[in-house]
């Protein structure tokens, strides 16, 4: 843990707090108006290091855009190739076929995303967040996958609209 003089003051907190809401609030509305996936669990992760640490290279839009493009990618592949059909909401009982096929699907799509990720110089941690999303059997149409990478995007380019916030980064 950084020592506490370094710690963002409580202004500098509600600045980067706001601006990781902002980035998200279209998509919020996006969600709640479609009823379709628009706003997912990596999302969050992604907008907090696109406001946070805004000049890490992570943060970067190509490697925002393409961590996830590879995490969709590498999910579709080793959900539909390992565990068609299975979810993780419905859990297949310890030790069975399903439950190894399921597993397995997530595995697969975490090192097929971290391979493409580190092979490209694409790397962005939430990435691997959206692949056990795909791979474990949560969104894992071509409809789904699509409106995964449209919100990437508008994620991304909300990143480049809204300013900053002028706070100082912590250390990396």
């Amino acid at each position: 843990m950084e020592p506490l003089r370094d710690r963002p003051t409580t202004s500098e907190a509600l600045l980067s707090t706001g601006r990781t809401l902002s980035l998200l609030i279209l998509l919020v509305v996006l969600a709640w108006a479609t009823g379709q996936p628009f706003l997912f669990p990596s999302l969050g992760p992604s907008a907090y290091a696109l406001a946070v640490t805004p000049s890490a290279a992570t943060s970067q839009w190509q490697r925002t855009i393409g961590g996830h493009l590879f995490g969709v990618i590498g999910g579709l592949i080793a959900y539909h190739t390992i565990a068609p059909g299975l979810t993780v909401t419905d859990l297949p009982p310890a030790f069975s076929m399903p439950g190894l096929q399921l597993t397995g699907a997530g595995f697969v799509a975490v090192g097929l995303t971290t391979a493409a990720m580190l092979r490209t110089d694409l790397r962005h941690a939430p990435a691997c967040a959206t692949t056990l999303i795909v791979g474990l059997g949560l969104l894992t149409s071509l409809t789904e996958a699509a409106i995964i990478m449209f919100a990437i995007s508008v994620l991304a380019v909300a990143d480049h609209v809204i300013p900053t916030t002028g706070v100082d980064e912590p250390p990396q």
